[in-house]
């Protein structure tokens, strides 16, 4: 099976509504918080070009989108999900990876960040050379706060006034040159130590 892993345009704006239903069912099942998504927003970046699809034998497989912060200061990969057809086939890194080399292409500058609950997420970004920070390293700009607020844990992050949740940050600095090898390896136990005492604080009743 041959999967392409290519940048959006128009013959792909007929998936907008699938990508959406695929990123809400799978957070749904996971019964992780997520910040919900439209079509329309979704054909937007493909329109801007700042998303990657894939694609086997024309049939929706992956996806991610590409947002930029503060003039380009900051980039954040969103919205990474996997049809449920084709998981387990290593399609998250390849579409990660492939929309990280490109974020460098458009935004060779910028800082790349992504917030994340998912310890597969984390794994794939730890490979690619980010490294865990609090989320004063991240962005400031409001309005990528704000798009956490369809998510169900956005009341922890506001009651912290943004600094602290569920989620891990997460930072690939271009300056740093990390990504061959990455500098902060992955580690499972560690991390999934630190998302049990994150639970354990915020969600306890």
């Amino acid at each position: 099976m041959k999967i392409s892993i290519v940048v959006t345009q128009e013959e792909h704006y007929k998936y907008a509504q699938e990508i959406c239903d695929t990123i809400e069912s799978s957070a749904l099942l996971r019964g992780t918080g997520i910040a919900k998504r439209t079509p329309e927003y979704i054909q937007k970046k493909m329109e801007n070009r700042d998303a990657l699809i894939a694609l086997a034998d024309g049939k929706f497989a992956g996806f991610c989108y590409i947002e930029s912060w503060q003039h380009g200061k900051f980039v954040a990969h969103s919205g990474l999900i996997v049809h449920p057809d084709y998981r387990n086939l290593g399609l998250a890194k390849k579409i990660k990876s492939k929309v990280f080399d490109y974020s460098l292409e458009k935004f060779p500058d910028a800082k790349i960040f992504g917030i994340t609950t998912g310890l597969a997420v984390m794994k794939i970004n730890s490979d690619l050379g980010y490294k865990p920070v609090p989320f004063s390293e991240l962005t400031s700009d409001p309005s990528f706060w704000a798009g956490c607020k369809t998510c169900t844990n956005y009341e922890i992050l506001k009651s912290k006034e943004n600094k602290m949740c569920l989620c891990t940050g997460m930072l690939y600095d271009p300056k740093e040159k990390q990504k061959d090898p990455p500098k902060h390896p992955f580690n499972v136990k560690v991390l999934n130590r630190l998302k049990s005492i994150k639970q354990a604080l915020f969600l306890k009743k």
